[in-house]
């Protein structure tokens, strides 16, 4: 198969698809290695940002996924007329940036942290799909762990969660400076996009 035509074949997978895909799945739909498909799905993704496309190829971990550019979501709120997303407020940030950084974690252990109560954050984060259950501690009462999802890396630019800038302060101003960090990457993301 020349490259054009595994190129349309990833192009299409990506937009059938919906939702990320694994580069191994892509690798099996079009006979090839995932290297391959890896380098397949990036080539369009290169494609795409240089020809300042409505649409756009990012990476996620190994998978990738079709999107709509960002500077773009205005005609599409227009056409459909959905209310624009919440913001996240600075305590719902700073849950998630717990979170990020500790992951995964129990709710005690995000409220040992902050010292306050951290229901409200942390279902706001689930409701956001910023966060979700990664299992449950091995301890009486057996409490869920939580981690971020895609959603989350997508939200902040991340390819991986290996990208999270470190920290290097006490925990209760890391945190914060966590949390200032993440609201200003998704300021920096949305701009960029």
């Amino acid at each position: 198969m020349k490259i054009s035509d595994m190129e349309g074949a990833v192009e299409a997978i990506l937009f059938a698809a919906g939702e990320s895909v694994d580069a191994a799945d892509i690798a099996a739909a079009i006979g090839e290695d995932k290297d391959t498909a890896i380098s397949l799905a990036e080539s369009l993704s290169i494609k795409y940002t240089s020809e300042k496309r409505g649409i756009k190829i990012i990476r996620i971990n190994d998978s990738f996924q079709m999107c709509t550019e960002r500077r773009y979501f205005d005609y599409i709120d227009k056409l459909f007329k959905q209310p624009k997303k919440k913001n996240l407020s600075r305590v719902v940030l700073e849950v998630l940036a717990i979170i990020a950084y500790k992951q995964p974690v129990t709710k005690g252990e995000i409220e040992a942290i902050r010292g306050v109560n951290s229901d409200h954050a942390v279902n706001k984060l689930v409701e956001y799909r910023l966060v979700c259950e990664k299992g449950r501690l091995q301890t009486p009462g057996r409490p869920i762990l939580f981690g971020t999802t895609d959603e989350f890396l997508k939200l902040f630019g991340f390819s991986s969660q290996g990208e999270l800038p470190e920290l290097s302060l006490p925990q209760t101003t890391a945190i914060e400076e966590a949390a200032a960090e993440l609201e200003s990457k998704a300021l920096e993301n949305k701009n960029n996009n």
